[in-house]
């Protein structure tokens, strides 16, 4: 089962729901997918869900993706992405580290994120009401 990104564009809100199950690679491929949406919308704020997302990633796959998100965020900053661009990710328990060793990496690369394990609690982090509707277009 490989990972699937399904991409929700609001006004103040670009939302993310990832399926499947983690892959590093596959996981990077959908970062660059929503910060191609971002670019495009000129977001600034990206809710991203995982909810549905399964495996349990090492503490190196955390690294390496964390640290790819941070460099990749740099690297659309020309298109228009800023890096106070705030990214929630909200992650089950088996996803989602205790001790949020990601998190901590990216944002010790500059990165404005936080990871949650409670979709309400991102929202009012990114200080936005939930959508309305769950309509999800495939990137």
């Amino acid at each position: 089962m490989s990972m699937r990104t399904f991409i929700h564009v609001e006004p103040n809100l670009l939302t993310a729901v990832v399926t499947g199950k983690f892959l590093l690679k596959e996981a990077q491929t959908s970062f660059i997918e929503v910060l191609e949406a971002i670019a495009q919308h000129r977001l600034n704020k990206v809710l991203f869900d995982g909810r549905e997302l399964i495996g349990r990633p090492q503490t190196m796959e955390r690294f390496y993706y964390s640290k790819f998100a941070a460099n990749s965020l740099k690297a659309y900053m020309p298109r228009g992405v800023a890096q106070t661009t705030a990214f929630a990710y909200v992650l089950t328990p088996a996803v989602l580290d205790p001790h949020r060793f990601g998190e901590t990496v990216a944002v010790n690369r500059g990165m404005n994120v936080k990871a949650f394990d409670n979709v309400e609690e991102a929202y009012e982090w990114l200080k936005v009401r939930p959508a309305r509707h769950t309509h999800r277009t495939s990137a």
